[in-house]
């Protein structure tokens, strides 16, 4: 028996509708300040002779289209689970945190580049005007809030994407540092202070380049959750009353949610509606603790899956229902009919519970449990037969 939840009814849609409206928002306010930056240091770039600042515009541009991918990719992903993509979209988000690693990284290289490149011609930097150092400054104040801001809102939402969208401001408020370090420099009469600063920020960048695009390649190979948290969700799985084994848990993650399977084992001889309330109690406790879980499936299990249908003394396959009532017709046919049949499947062999109505004419214990051991010892697929008179209708 399975059991599968999953974040289908309106309340999680509108949460994670919700969610999307608040990536865009902060993702808007990124691109707002990216434009005016980008477009301050253009017009002071080039008025000034600071072309350090242009360049640093053209990075600023970069992050803006680091914003609208941030966008497309949270709305394609809030969209909910269908045919094709019968978990959801969240793996869009995961790849456009991948993409964003990735040009971190090419950020990181191409500062390095820079900077080395900036040590061999130190001497050749045109003189520059005072107001580049302060436009570079306020780039670097901007750059700086919008990372806090964004890296605040990717942590509240619990958006990783956000989060990748934050550290790559910060490359650009690097950049803007560079920028302000080799002008403040230049004006100072100290131009190797430019491509050491260069070097050092390009290392930084590059490494969380590395991490984003890590922890997203992880999240693609289906990583699971750490032991840390597999722990605790294996805990109060353990702990919910009726569940009395649990093996096979996996989980992995997509995007801001984490997926789970579970195969809980439970007293082998409960009803069908039993496990399935013990398996809707797991969900419950599953969900009241461990918020990050946006899918569980559960699987109900007699005993621990180790074991084989296929007894080694079985020919074949363990018999199902119908097998089973052609097997007994030769113990009970002369006690027809039935009134309940309970088949169970344990330790690879089968046992039988046969009810009958109160007047069957069944004989006395001796001659029936007689009839019973001599068909049991023709028949090793079968470990016990019980045949019983109901005590009423």
């Amino acid at each position: 028996m399975s059991i599968s939840s999953s974040p289908s009814s309106s309340q999680p849609q509108n949460a994670s509708a919700e969610r999307a409206r608040s990536i865009r928002n902060v993702t808007l306010v990124g691109v707002f300040i990216n434009s005016v930056l980008a477009l301050g240091q253009i017009v002071v770039g080039l008025l000034t002779n600071a072309f350090s600042l242009v360049a640093d515009a053209v990075h600023t541009l970069s992050d803006l289209i680091a914003d609208f991918m941030v966008l497309a990719a949270s709305k394609k992903g809030a969209n909910p689970a269908d045919l094709d993509h019968p978990y959801g979209h969240g793996r869009i988000e995961t790849v456009a945190t991948l993409v964003l690693g990735v040009s971190l990284v090419l950020v990181g290289i191409g500062f390095l580049w820079a900077s080395g490149m900036r040590l061999q011609t130190m001497d050749n930097h045109p003189p520059l005007h005072p107001a580049a150092f302060v436009m570079a400054l306020v780039s670097l104040l901007g750059k700086e809030f919008l990372f806090r801001y964004t890296l605040a809102g990717g942590r509240r939402l619990n958006a990783p994407l956000l989060e990748a969208n934050a550290w790559h401001a910060r490359s650009d408020a690097a950049s803007s540092l560079v920028v302000a370090i080799g002008i403040g420099g230049s004006l100072a009469g100290y131009p190797f202070l430019e491509p050491l600063a260069a070097a050092v920020v390009g290392f930084l960048i590059l490494r969380m380049g590395v991490l984003q695009s890590w922890n997203a390649l992880r999240e693609l190979i289906d990583t699971g959750l750490p032991k840390e948290e597999l722990a605790r969700l294996r805990q109060t799985i353990i702990d919910t009353p009726g569940v009395i084994g649990l093996h096979d848990l996996r989980t992995r993650r997509m995007a801001h949610r984490v997926l789970c399977d579970a195969h809980v084992q439970v007293d082998s001889r409960i009803t069908v509606s039993e496990g399935h309330y013990i398996s809707e109690s797991v969900l419950l406790a599953v969900r009241q603790l461990h918020s990050e879980i946006g899918e569980v499936l559960v699987h109900v299990d007699a005993e621990d899956d180790d074991v084989d249908l296929l007894f080694a003394e079985c020919a074949e396959r363990l018999p199902d229902r119908d097998t089973v009532l052609a097997d007994l017709f030769p113990l009970i046919g002369e006690y027809l009919p039935l009134q309940r049949l309970q088949l169970h499947y344990l330790d690879g062999r089968v046992e039988v519970e046969a009810y009958f109505s109160p007047d069957a004419p069944l004989p006395d214990d001796e001659t029936l449990k007689q009839h019973v051991n001599d068909w049991l010892a023709e028949r090793p697929c079968y470990r016990r037969v019980g045949l019983y008179r109901s005590l009423g209708t």
